[in-house]
């Protein structure tokens, strides 16, 4: 159904295309923000200078609701608690070091178990995501929890850098906005719902960024969202073409490592500060960077454990990361172990943007490698080739310009269909290409049991060859 969407919505001509984003628009909208937005940005403007003693009382309270609902109204949890109890397990599960580790595959194998009994998830905000890992996953959110999230979101990603809802943004993502194979711009659709410029992430080729620098003036375009990657070659083509005329007021960069060479970069084309966020579907954890350039906790998110082997590491140790979230009662999920990993800020000097908010001193997980077509074109994004498809976990692994080979962990119902799929899913993002799929039963993980879901081969040689390929930052 999906598929045969998307190809009705290829025909359709570029209006049309931009008043379908924009329905969508109103509707996602209408999902994040009502008459309470306001005052729920402002509300999270005040505790931006909480001490450390009111955020532990908030969270603690907040922990203690989330918790008691889990253990008596989530079926997961309430489930498993009833098996320790039988087995003489007297543990309490008022305290979140009684709870075990909750792993991405668990969620993935049972996602409906997870929704409060007395919710209905016909009517909460449903999302199908990847994310950087390659495990597909189904979440559900209430009104409230999307709202909730949205209106930190405008104190501090929008309101710290002085724009907001009214200001035209662009935003360079995943989702293929036209045929990988065209070649004629817009590569992009107006989302008058949202007021932003959706940009296809697929074709920035050098030749055609052009397209884009001149749809960012026409648009009137106030700030930028996207991959750091894919802001990164936008910026480039800015320098390279020296347009001068695109000064922006921020560059939220998202969904990858931020390279000095990227952040550089971009600044300079745009003129303007590059601000990184870090966050993922789930919602049990949130930073974003402050005009003082420190990474800054969402406290009111989630609570963020560090470990080592699964034991807690002092204030400033390196380890794993593992949240509980506390914005999502309906569907909480409790000691999520990430696949990130870094360090928490301990504290001992004060951020100079004057904010008491917790701060993140490095995360190291999102490090995945970009793919690369044959016109010189990186593609971070290719998750979405898996949506709806029965595939446990994949892995695409690009070994020349012309081939890549995805291993992959079937699931239940996976046929001749799904492998096709994925084939002509990943040629509608990269061109002719060879695919190659490795059926395995895990994919393999790489350095401290990290799996990475995109990996480059390409040699250096065949880099260089590229017409007009910049290299991105080590």
């Amino acid at each position: 159904m999906r598929s045969l969407a998307l190809r009705l919505y290829y025909r359709l001509p570029a209006p049309a295309r931009s008043i379908a984003a924009t329905l969508e628009g109103y509707y996602l909208r209408w999902w994040r923000y009502g008459p309470m937005s306001e005052r729920l940005m402002h509300e999270a403007i005040e505790r931006e200078h909480w001490t450390p003693g009111q955020w532990r009382a908030w969270q603690g309270e907040r922990l203690g609701l989330i918790l008691e609902r889990a253990a008596t109204r989530v079926p997961y949890y309430r489930e498993q608690w009833a098996a320790r109890r039988r087995n003489g397990d007297r543990a309490s599960w008022e305290l979140l070091e009684n709870w075990p580790v909750l792993h991405k595959e668990t969620l993935r194998q049972h996602p409906r178990a997870f929704v409060a009994d007395d919710c209905s998830p016909r009517r909460m905000f449903h999302l199908r995501t990847s994310g950087t890992t390659g495990t597909p996953l189904e979440l559900w959110r209430s009104h409230e929890a999307v709202r909730g999230v949205y209106g930190i979101g405008l104190a501090r990603t929008r309101g710290w850098h002085g724009v907001g809802l009214r200001d035209r943004r662009a935003m360079l993502g995943g989702q293929l906005v036209v045929p990988v194979r065209q070649r004629r711009p817009p590569f992009w659709v107006w989302n008058a719902g949202l007021k932003q410029l959706y940009m296809s992430s697929y074709h920035l080729a050098p030749d055609l960024v052009p397209y884009y620098l001149d749809a960012l003036a026409r648009y009137g375009v106030v700030y930028l969202v996207g991959y750091a990657s894919s802001l990164y070659a936008l910026a480039q083509g800015a320098l390279r073409e020296g347009r001068h005329d695109l000064k922006m007021a921020v560059a939220l960069s998202s969904s990858e490592r931020l390279y000095t060479e990227q952040r550089d970069t971009i600044a300079a084309a745009f003129q303007c500060p590059v601000r990184e966020t870090y966050g993922m579907a789930e919602n049990v954890t949130m930073a974003t960077e402050c005009p003082s350039g420190r990474l800054h906790l969402w406290p009111e998110i989630g609570i963020v454990e560090v470990v080592d082997e699964g034991r807690p590491v002092p204030l400033g140790g390196f380890g794993e990361f593992q949240c509980t979230g506390l914005m999502n009662p309906d569907m909480p999920l409790i000691r999520y172990h990430l696949a990130d990993c870094g360090r928490l800020d301990p504290g001992v000097e004060p951020c100079a943007c004057g904010r008491t908010l917790p701060m993140v001193m490095n995360i190291e997980g999102r490090t995945t490698d970009l793919l690369l077509t044959r016109d010189g074109r990186p593609v971070f994004w290719v998750n979405p080739v898996l949506y709806g498809l029965p595939v446990r976990q994949a892995q695409f692994v690009q070994e020349t310009l012309g081939r890549i080979v995805v291993r992959y962990v079937p699931g239940a119902g996976f046929s001749g269909d799904s492998a096709r799929a994925i084939i002509k899913r990943l040629r509608d993002r990269l061109g002719e290409i060879d695919v190659v799929l490795e059926q395995v039963a895990e994919v393999p993980r790489g350095a401290g049991q990290k799996l990475r879901s995109v990996i480059c081969n390409v040699s250096t040689e065949e880099r260089a060859a590229v017409r007009g390929l910049q290299p991105t930052a080590p």
